[in-house]
């Protein structure tokens, strides 16, 4: 019995050391600059007459693997999505990985991930000052913002419970208010993914929150059209 308690403690303690080792490696990169340290290092200047822009989000901008590929064919467009990533987390980042690579247009869709509360509670006030800074920041180094609303959820998998569906129509509430009031691009998703539980459509995603192939598919024109009307302004 003794040594069964022994190896069970062990295993405890050996448990918690791995688990420390992995907090203390995020806690040293909370805002995770090294993901993209390489790739902004390796990326050309932006050419001349061709509009760079910048999709910047967390998972799901992060699992659009096909942006500048299939979805936007051709186009210079750059994918800075990390996954589980909130608003703070993003507006530390948001000069290495979004202003330092000179776009003219940044695309961000941001705000899930601080409704589930993957860094800590967050209110919906906390969620509208980071992103008002993001675009306070992008103002002063003349980038077109385009503000994507948050996409529809009924239920996060991963912290169920959480009654999300009006918290999401709050913040793209406000988003869509505080780009009329601003001239910036609002850039809706919701509609066109939304359930009439304020989910996502069937088939459009595979576990409530990150779009199918089928739900990029509904994004890739909407956010094309967004982007155009974003070039169509005059450089601030």
């Amino acid at each position: 019995m003794k040594r069964i308690l022994f190896c069970s403690s062990a295993l405890l303690l050996l448990a918690a050391a791995a688990h420390i080792t992995t907090m203390s490696a995020q806690l040293a990169d909370w805002e995770q600059l090294k993901r993209y340290t390489t790739a902004n290092a390796a990326l050309p200047p932006a050419v001349p007459g061709e509009p760079r822009v910048v999709f910047y989000g967390d998972s799901i901008t992060d699992a659009w693997h096909a942006l500048g590929a299939t979805a936007f064919a051709g186009k210079p467009y750059i994918n800075r999505g990390i996954s589980s990533q909130t608003t703070p987390q993003m507006l530390v980042r948001f000069r290495q990985d979004v202003v330092h690579l000179q776009p003219q247009v940044v695309v961000i869709l941001a705000g899930t991930n601080d409704i589930a509360g993957n860094t800590g509670p967050s209110t919906l006030e906390m969620i509208e000052d980071n992103l008002i800074s993001m675009a306070d920041i992008a103002k002063a180094n003349h980038i077109r913002m385009v503000f994507s609303s948050v996409l529809p959820v009924f239920d996060y998998p991963w912290k169920p419970g959480l009654q999300p569906a009006e918290k999401v129509r709050a913040i793209n509430t406000w988003m869509k208010s505080y780009c009329a009031a601003n001239n910036l691009v609002y850039l809706d998703y919701y509609t066109a993914l939304a359930d009439e539980r304020g989910g996502m459509k069937e088939g459009t995603s595979r576990d409530g929150v990150h779009p199918t192939a089928a739900g990029y598919a509904i994004m890739e024109p909407l956010a094309a059209a967004a982007i155009a009307q974003a070039l169509a302004q005059p450089q601030r």
